[in-house]
């Protein structure tokens, strides 16, 4: 497969979780908690973001409860007063894509406990019902309540602390082991099919050529997949695989397994881990450092495409909030102050746009944008903040030879088409992500 790429556009996406990142954001005056489980908040939201222009939402899922998790310092039964569970991330994205045209769609699968084949199949499966607008952003999990829930096998032994310094982690080098098959076991099977494999020609009652589907024979530490995958090859070939990294020991698996990583610079939260007080370009030089270890062409990846968190609280155009008084606001019902592995910033959109500018002039090739609340936030970035990030010509609308926005989610990337009979070859992934 080949890695060259297409010129690549500084992307801007949004990450949903809830009613919005803050804890008590489903308190605010226009936030709809009771309707945080239905299927019209999640498509009123992708759709508030696609008409703004928007390349893309991640969604967020775990497989504990949020707040429960191993390496966060809330307790360990959730608290009355937050938001706890979550409807299934690929569903929500499945059941918008119909109902949504041009933006990307980037679910979080967990690969810990999980069946490669199974998620690999499903996420196809989002790349056909969205007609090439599929994504996965790929996590791993550590946390002892998502072991207990599954019931297969212990908790990894995750020594937290030396995880957040960036120390290195025996618990945590398996885990991330066992995601590069994962990863590796999805391309294969994503690829097992031909784009021609299916003739579907009644008249000779022939529908399939059987010598365009491909056993992958994956054989890994932890998975031996013979494949093929019973979905047929989806409209992107393989959807881009998506990494939120802390440190670089997880620069280095992103480098391995990964089309897009995303990064956390200028926070000083501990939940930033080993990317604690690094400024965007030293990120930025880490995962390049751990690019250059790699050889992604001839793994069939093109480079990394490196894209900045920024949690957002905008001013309310005047007269209005500011969006300081806003987070004070939060603080005080959630007894707490907020606390996020990303930056946390507060102002008007020039203010904002000015960061963006900032990191963009360091490498970063994209934002990753956490609206405080939502709906509200959402509406604010729409109307103030990427207008201000296009007349500053940070961002342009992303157009086609024939003037309409990119249809695929590789294209937003701007990654390089998949070849039609491309064709992962068996590898174990384990072997090449330790070797990094």
């Amino acid at each position: 497969m080949s890695p060259i790429t297409q010129p690549t556009e500084f992307t801007v996406g949004i990450a949903l979780d809830a009613a919005g990142w803050h804890p008590a954001a489903w308190r605010e005056p226009d936030a709809r908690p009771d309707a945080l489980f239905t299927a019209p908040y999640w498509t009123e939201l992708v759709r508030t973001a696609e008409a703004g222009g928007l390349d893309y939402v991640t969604i967020e899922d775990s497989l504990s409860v949020p707040g429960t998790g191993a390496l966060d310092a809330a307790p360990a039964s959730p608290r009355p007063d937050r938001v706890a569970g979550r409807l299934d991330a690929l569903l929500t994205a499945s059941w918008t894509a119909p109902q949504t045209r041009t933006i990307g769609l980037i679910p979080t699968v967990t690969v810990t406990h999980t069946e490669p084949f199974h998620v690999a199949t499903a996420l196809q499966t989002l790349d056909h019902v969205s007609e090439g607008r599929g994504g996965w952003q790929l996590r791993i999990s550590p946390e002892p309540e998502a072991a207990a829930a599954f019931g297969r096998r212990p908790a990894p032994n995750v020594e937290a602390a030396r995880v957040i310094a960036g120390d290195t982690d025996p618990g945590l080098d398996a885990l991330l082991g066992e995601a590069a098959e994962a990863a590796a076991v999805a391309r294969g099977l994503w690829t097992s099919w031909a784009a021609d494999a299916e003739i579907r020609d009644a008249a000779t009652g022939r529908f399939l050529d059987r010598d365009r589907v491909r056993h992958i024979g994956f054989a890994g530490e932890h998975f031996s997949v013979v494949g093929p995958s019973i979905v047929p090859r989806s409209p992107q070939g393989e959807l881009p695989i998506t990494v939120l990294s802390h440190s670089p020991r997880v620069h280095r698996f992103a480098a391995t397994s990964a089309d897009v990583v995303f990064i956390t610079p200028d926070s000083e939260s501990v939940r930033a881990g080993a990317s604690r007080g690094a400024s965007a370009a030293e990120l930025v030089a880490q995962v390049r450092a751990a690019e250059r270890a790699v050889d992604r062409p001839g793994l069939g990846l093109a480079p990394l495409r490196i894209v900045a968190d920024l949690v957002v609280a905008l001013d309310t155009a005047a007269p209005g909030e500011t969006g300081a008084a806003r987070l004070a606001r939060l603080n005080a019902l959630a007894g707490e102050p907020f606390e996020s592995d990303a930056r946390v910033v507060a102002g008007s959109a020039a203010e904002v746009t000015e960061l963006i500018a900032a990191w963009r002039a360091a490498g970063v090739e994209g934002i990753r944008l956490l609206p405080l609340t939502l709906p509200g936030e959402l509406g604010r970035i729409v109307a103030d903040l990427l207008p201000a990030l296009r007349a500053r010509g940070l961002v342009s609308e992303q157009l086609d030879a024939a003037g309409a926005p990119p249809r695929s989610l590789r294209e937003r990337f701007g990654l390089a088409p998949v070849p039609p009979r491309a064709h992962r070859t068996a590898r174990t992934a384990r072997t090449e992500e330790t070797a990094a």
